[in-house]
């Protein structure tokens, strides 16, 4: 059997997204989801997804792009995905060999990418010269039958309030979104700055539910937020959770996701994900006091290319 490697059409976006559930089903991903994500790519990130094909049949995908949000300049990232059942054919060999060889030319320095944490998986990357850095957690929740905490009164002055209000002038959460951004853990760190390319990627999203996202409002100003990722077939994920830097140490991120939890199984989402950075353990112990277990880890794995 011979492996090709080569750039996305538009009709590979339903075998893209079946390769990407098989590989990874801790996130969500469809059709819609990756077709608007090719076409809203900034164009300083670069991005060229590809496909690796077995006879025809769509095999293996590489995500791959410039940071061009980071700091520091000279930062890429590729992420492989080959089917679980097509694997031991090259393609994971053929695609990230292609990846590097773009990223290269587009001025990428240092290359980061996510592996599973599992010995084949971590050997693959290590071979090619990729050396461990951080972990994630998946985790998951069985939202049909979870005991989730009760709801409870906001304190006063406190408003709880889905993000869908906010449909005429998104802007005050964008603010807080930045914000939060700024001081997420991870290695490579992200300034939002662009309000417009924000709205067109993140608020317009196809997965972003503005009715099942909730936002703490304190004395009229968006203080915290839960934001909610649903795919219209019963599974939800918690796309980010965070608070602002002058209100933390209150609750409201808790009481943020408590309150979009419920909504969400009120709307008959019946699967709830998210991730977790490993270091971040306020958030980890928030998530396990819902009930969330972790499923799957990830490692953080660099290269420096030249």
């Amino acid at each position: 059997m011979t492996v090709i490697v080569r750039d996305v059409r538009p009709e590979d976006a339903e075998d893209f997204a079946r390769v990407r559930r098989a590989a990874l089903p801790f996130m969500l991903t469809n059709a819609a989801q990756v077709a608007f994500d090719w076409a809203h790519a900034h164009p300083d990130a670069h991005d060229r997804p590809l496909v690796a094909e077995v006879d025809g049949e769509i095999v293996g995908t590489a995500r791959l792009g410039v940071a061009h949000d980071a700091p520091e300049p000279g930062v890429g990232s590729v992420d492989i995905y080959v089917h679980p059942e097509k694997r031991r054919l090259g393609a994971g060999t053929l695609l990230m060999h292609a990846a590097e060889e773009h990223l290269a030319r587009r001025g990428a320095s240092t290359l980061y990418s996510w592996v599973l944490d599992d010995p084949e998986f971590r050997g693959f990357a290590e071979r090619r010269g990729y050396s461990a850095r951080r972990s994630a957690h998946f985790l998951r929740l069985d939202l049909a039958s979870a005991e989730l905490p009760p709801l409870v009164e906001p304190p006063a002055g406190v408003e709880l309030r889905s993000a869908a209000t906010f449909a005429a002038d998104p802007r005050p959460l964008f603010v807080l979104d930045a914000l939060t951004t700024a001081d997420e853990p991870g290695d490579v760190g992200a300034e939002l700055t662009d309000y417009e390319h924000w709205l067109a990627t993140t608020w317009n999203h196809p997965l972003f539910d503005p009715e099942l996202t909730t936002v703490v409002v304190v004395d009229g100003r968006p203080a915290a937020f839960s934001a909610a990722q649903t795919d219209g077939a019963g599974r939800y994920n918690s796309g980010m959770t965070g608070t602002g830097p002058e209100f933390r140490g209150r609750g409201l991120a808790k009481l943020a996701k408590n309150y979009s939890l419920h909504r969400a199984r009120a709307a008959g989402c019946t699967e709830a994900f998210t991730g977790n950075d490993a270091g971040n353990g306020p958030m980890l112990a928030i998530n396990k006091w819902f009930g969330y277990e972790i499923c799957a880890t990830e490692v953080r794995h660099a290269r420096m290319l030249g």
